[in-house]
C-alpha cells in the first residue's frame, strides 16, 4: 500500500486517498487473478474456473468504478450541487450491483448449456493450485478492503471487498468439483457454475437493495442521532430537543433540523445566543448544517404540569402513540398545543387526532385542541 500511496500521489491520511489506493490494490491483483483463471479454465475447458475469472475481471471493474466514483464525489460543492457530490458514492455502488448481477446471470446461462450439452474436462493439479492460491489472497484482499472501507466509512468499498471474499468461497466450490472429477470422472462442473452464479446474483442483488435503499432515503446512522440529541439537549437554556430530521448527501454529508423546546419567559434575544451558538457548534464538530425550530414550552407552572401528566396518561394507554411533546396552553388564544409522535404501524392519523381531541375537550371544554401528528425521521 505504501508502494501505491506514493507512485500515485495519494494522502494516506485522507478519506480519498485510502478509498483510491485499496481500489488500485484490488484492480491490479484481480485483473492477475482474472487472467490466470480464464487461462488455466480455457486449458482444462471448465466453466467452473472460466467463470471464476470472468468475475475477477467484473471484480477489477468494479473497483475503477469505486475509484472514479470517489474522485467525483470528492468534488467541490458549487451552484448546482450545493451540498456536494457525495451521493455519487451510491450511484456507484448501484452500477457495481448491476455489472455483479450481469456477470452472475451470464454464468447462469453458460453454466445451462453444459447442463444440456456437457464437455469433457481436461482439469490438471496445477490449476487447481492456481485456483486455491487465488481463493486465499482474495479471502485476504476481501477481508482487507471491507475493514478500510469500514474505517473510513465507504460502503462502496465494502461491498467490493464483500464481493472479492465471496470469491473465495466460490473458489473452494471449484476446487471441490474439479476433486470430484478427478477421483470419480464424476462431471458435476455445469452444477458447481450453476451454484457459483447464484452466489454471484445473490451479492448483486444484496448490494443493489442496500443502495436503492440509501437512494430512497434511510434513517441516519443511530450513533449520530443519539449524539446530537445529547449535545442539544445539554445545551443550556434547552428543555428538550425532537423532530430531528437529517438529510443524506453522502456517506458524510448532512444536513438537518431539530424543533427545541425552550421556556416561554425567554426572549427572542435570549433564544436567538442560545441557538446560534449550537448552530455554529455543530456544524463544526459534527459538520452537519442544522436547522432549528423553537418550541415556546411553560414547565413551571402547576396548570402546565397537571397538562402533562393528562396528556401522559392519555399517551400510555395507545397502541400506535409512541411521545409526546410541545405542550403549551395558549390562554390569550384559548388554545392547547401538542405534538404526537406515532409508529409506522398506523396510517389512520385523522382517527388518532379526532380520538385526544375528544379526549382533551372532556378535560378542557370550549377550548381549542391543535394537534400536530407526526412519526420520526430518525
Amino acid at each position: 500500500m505504501t508502494l501505491i500511496y506514493k507512485l500515485f500521489k495519494l494522502d494516506s491520511n485522507s478519506r480519498e486517498g485510502a478509498i483510491s489506493a485499496t481500489s488500485i490494490l484490488n484492480i491490479v491483483v484481480n485483473l492477475f487473478i482474472a487472467l490466470l483463471k480464464i487461462v488455466f479454465g480455457v486449458i482444462a475447458s471448465s466453466i467452473a474456473i472460466i467463470s471464476e475469472g470472468v468475475n475477477n475481471a467484473t471484480d477489477a471493474l468494479s473497483s475503477v468504478l469505486t475509484l472514479i466514483g470517489t474522485r467525483l464525489a470528492n468534488k467541490k460543492r458549487d451552484a448546482k450541487h450545493p451540498f456536494g457530490y457525495g451521493r455519487i458514492e451510491y450511484l456507484t455502488s448501484l452500477i457495481i450491483s448491476i455489472f455483479i448481477l450481469v456477470s452472475g446471470f451470464e454464468v447462469l446461462m453458460d453454466s445451462i448449456k453444459r447442463v444440456i450439452s456437457p464437455e469433457d474436462l481436461n482439469i490438471s493439479y496445477y490449476s487447481l493450485i492456481v485456483v486455491a492460491i487465488s481463493a486465499v489472497i482474495k479471502y485476504v484482499l476481501g477481508n482487507f478492503t471491507i475493514s478500510k472501507g469500514k474505517k473510513v466509512g465507504s460502503e462502496t468499498l465494502q461491498d467490493v471487498g464483500e464481493d472479492c471474499r465471496n470469491d473465495s468461497y466460490v473458489s473452494l466450490v471449484t476446487i471441490a468439483t474439479a476433486l470430484i472429477f478427478l477421483f470419480t470422472k464424476i462431471n458435476i462442473d455445469a452444477y458447481a457454475g450453476i451454484f457459483t452464479s447464484i452466489i454471484i446474483l445473490k451479492t448483486g442483488y444484496e448490494i443493489l437493495s442496500r443502495t436503492t435503499s440509501e437512494l430512497l432515503g434511510e434513517p441516519a446512522d443511530h450513533e449520530l442521532v443519539s449524539n446530537l440529541y445529547r449535545e442539544i439537549r445539554n445545551t443550556d437554556g434547552v428543555i428538550n430537543a425532537v423532530d430531528m430530521v437529517l438529510h443524506n448527501y453522502g456517506p458524510d454529508t448532512y444536513s438537518g433540523s431539530c424543533n427545541v423546546e425552550m421556556d416561554h419567559n425567554k426572549t427572542v434575544g435570549e433564544i436567538y445566543d442560545i441557538i446560534h451558538a449550537l448552530q455554529i457548534k455543530i456544524a463544526k464538530e459534527y459538520l452537519i448544517t442544522m436547522v432549528f425550530g423553537i418550541y415556546a414550552v411553560d414547565k413551571d407552572s402547576n396548570e402546565s404540569k397537571k397538562l402533562h401528566e393528562q396528556i401522559a396518561n392519555y399517551v400510555k394507554k395507545q397502541e400506535h402513540i409512541k411521545s409526546y411533546h410541545a405542550i403549551y396552553f395558549d390562554k390569550k388564544a384559548d388554545s392547547i398545543y401538542c405534538d404526537l409522535v406515532v409508529d409506522y404501524e398506523t396510517n389512520d392519523f385523522d382517527n388518532i387526532n379526532k380520538e385526544f381531541v375528544k379526549y382533551m375537550n372532556e378535560l378542557y371544554p370550549n377550548k381549542n385542541i391543535v394537534v400536530n401528528i407526526d412519526t420520526e425521521f430518525v
